[in-house]
Order: C-alpha cells, then sequence, then structure tokens
C-alpha cells in the first residue's frame, strides 16, 4: 500500500469556495456545489507536467467507480452524458437545490450519539502526559458542547497537538481521564476511537499521494464497513452495498469540501489548499461525532482563510462538532463560539472570544509581559 505522504506546496490560485454561515442551531442544506468545470491545461508538479498516461488512468479509475455507481441506479452521480461538474454547470436553480438538499443528506452524520445538542460531548478530565521529566500536559481539564466549535489556542510548545494527540489515542495520559459520552476512552487503539466517532486532520497533510482524492475518502469510509475478508473476497451483496455506499458518500464529500471537480486527480498533484480540503472530506468520511483540525489554515493567504472559515461552520451547520487548533487569531475568533487557551502544558484560560480577546493572561502569553510589570 502507498505510504501517506505530505505535500507543502499551495497554489494561491486554486478554487477554494466558501460559504455564509447559516443562522440558527439546525442543519440546513446550505451546500453549494462548486460548478465551475476544471481547467483543460494539463495538471503540473513541480512546473514539469505530469504523464500522459498517469493522468489518463487516474480519469479511467474514477469513470469505473462513477459508472459502477450509475449502473446501480439513482444516486449522486447524474444520469445522462458529462461529468458531473459539467452537468453541475448546467442545472438550474431549481435542480441544483433539489440536488444540495440530496448532498446534505448524505454528508450530514448518520449516527447514534447519546447527548443532546448543547449537552457535553466530550470530556478532558485532569489529563497529564508526561515524556520523561517533560510535563506537555499538566492537569488540563474542559469540556466540548455537542453542535459548538471550540478553539485550543496557545504559543508554540503549550500543548495543544499533545492534547489531540491524547484525546485521539496517539498518546494515553499520564493520569486523568479523555470520556467520550461520558465513557472513557481509557486504552483503546487508534481505530478503536476512530469507530467510537473522533476523527482527526493532521499539521502536516497525510494523504495517499497515489490515490485519486475520490479513493483517498472512500478510505475513510472503510472504517465504517463491516463486511469480513471473506466476504470481500468473495464480493458478497453486503461488501456490494457498502462498496456503493462508501463511493456514493464519497463523492458527496468531494462536492461538500467544494472540490468535486478534483475527484480523478491524484491527491499528490492537488493544489496545496485542495489538498486540506481532501483530508478534511477523508475525516468526514469516517462518520465523526467529533471532528478535531489540527492547524488546518497553516499555508493559507488571506482568502483561503476566509474560505476555510465558511467550511467549517458549514460542517458544524451540518450536524458535526468541531475541536480547532489554530494559529490564526482572526480565524480562531471568527469562527469559534468558546476557546480554551494553554500555556506550558497548562490551561490559563476559557470562555467566549470576546472574553479571551481582553483576557489579561492571554495577551501576556501571546505577547509577553514587560519587565518593570513583573518587578
Amino acid at each position: 500500500m502507498t505510504e501517506p505522504t505530505g505535500d507543502d506546496r499551495r497554489d494561491p490560485a486554486a478554487p477554494d469556495p466558501g460559504t455564509e454561515r447559516a443562522s440558527g442551531t439546525e442543519r440546513i442544506g446550505r451546500h453549494a456545489a462548486d460548478a465551475t468545470p476544471a481547467g483543460t491545461a494539463a495538471h503540473t508538479e513541480g512546473g514539469v507536467e505530469l504523464d500522459e498516461q498517469t493522468r489518463e488512468e487516474a480519469v479511467q479509475r474514477a469513470d469505473e467507480h462513477t459508472e459502477h455507481l450509475a449502473a446501480e441506479g439513482p444516486g449522486l452521480v447524474p444520469d445522462g452524458e458529462g461529468s458531473i461538474v459539467e452537468q453541475l454547470a448546467h442545472m438550474t436553480a431549481e435542480e441544483l437545490a433539489e440536488r444540495e438538499a440530496e448532498v446534505a443528506e448524505v454528508v450530514a452524520p448518520d449516527r447514534d450519539i447519546a447527548v443532546e445538542v448543547g449537552d457535553t460531548l466530550l470530556s478532558m478530565d485532569a489529563v497529564t502526559m508526561r515524556f520523561g521529566g517533560l510535563v506537555a500536559l499538566d492537569a488540563v481539564s474542559f469540556d466540548l458542547k455537542r453542535g459548538e466549535i471550540l478553539g485550543l489556542i496557545g504559543p508554540n510548545g503549550a500543548g495543544k497537538t499533545t492534547c489531540f494527540n491524547a484525546l485521539t489515542g496517539v498518546y494515553r495520559p499520564t493520569s486523568g481521564q479523555v470520556r467520550l459520552e461520558g465513557q472513557p476512552l481509557g486504552r483503546r487503539s487508534r481505530h478503536q476511537i476512530t469507530r467510537l466517532g473522533i476523527a482527526r486532520t493532521f499539521q502536516n497533510i497525510r494523504l495517499f499521494g497515489e490515490m485519486t482524492a475520490l479513493e483517498n475518502v472512500v478510505v475513510g469510509a472503510d472504517a465504517r464497513h463491516r463486511t469480513s475478508v471473506v466476504g470481500a473476497l468473495l464480493r458478497l451483496p453486503r461488501h456490494h452495498r457498502e462498496e456503493r455506499q462508501a463511493i456514493d458518500r464519497a463523492m458527496a464529500l468531494l462536492e461538500f469540501v467544494g472540490i468535486a471537480h478534483r475527484a480523478a486527480d491524484k491527491a499528490r498533484n492537488l493544489p496545496y489548499g485542495d489538498q486540506r480540503r481532501l483530508e478534511i472530506a477523508r475525516a468526514l468520511a469516517t462518520e465523526p461525532k467529533l471532528l478535531c483540525l489540527d492547524e488546518p489554515a497553516a499555508g493559507f493567504n488571506p482568502a483561503e482563510k476566509d474560505n476555510l472559515m465558511g467550511l467549517i461552520r458549514k460542517i458544524r451547520d451540518d450536524g458535526y462538532t468541531v475541536l480547532l487548533i489554530e494559529h490564526d487569531m482572526r480565524l480562531v475568533m471568527g469562527v469559534t463560539d468558546r476557546i480554551v487557551v494553554l500555556e506550558f502544558g497548562r490551561k490559563i484560560a476559557e470562555g467566549l472570544p470576546s472574553e479571551i480577546r481582553e483576557n489579561p493572561a492571554v495577551i501576556a502569553a501571546y505577547l509577553g509581559v514587560p519587565d518593570d510589570a513583573t518587578a
């Protein structure tokens, strides 16, 4: 299997559609598709034109996926001639609205969640992480409510990513507990925690570079499959049904994050901003109760950050709960409902964005305190 790879190239001219924040707390179907067809120019990597055979093979794989899905009956692949993007470009307003509703229905989490909107979904209870003599997290506690966007901020080295690693199973806390819907995660493995409903992205992009964008998202959907190895080998009805559903959902997620026109492209050939969006789509494919985004705006220009804010709001409006690590304060203040601040592994503040903005401890942590103030 191809190893996950990161790609730090960025293309400021790449399409990066966003969406305005929806009113109210209920999930609504505001998921406008990017109806702009991809350009006709050949894809390039580092300024060198890609092998035409490589391009054709990627397109053929995507065509096989969509043809298989279309043959199965009604779904998210439109009937008729032309690619999905070409058909979207010619849809009427009524047809687009109907399709947006279909996409919203497929993308929305279809999970049994034990807590109501506004109740505690996840709790960090006095979590401490020690690495030898280094204390990376020192008795950190906070709650995350279902249906909110919580920001986790702090200077470099504050312990933000360590906190993410502790709640997603990468690290096991030295002491304290992480609870999801009141259930201790304890010594569960990473894949078990994913199945329970926590998904994440990474600071350094980790995609399967040789797979297409569609295939990358289908891999995420595999976390929910129940087919046995024998069932997959024999292509039993359950395997066939789950495969079809995975492709259907993957296409909906690519459309949801604004890169449906990139479905046939290899992940390593996508512009930087589209790779970030693809990683989010793959995380959503696991049907999480909680989506953890680790510095998703790293390397973005201001326009791309604005579009990312719109996407994060859209994700929450579709029924997800979001935990966000980010250094850009304009983005954090503009998109989060509450903020937790860490410094040297300790929680120093928690509250609404307006409260955090005026908090003296937070200002000191980011800007420093003059020498005469500590004399």
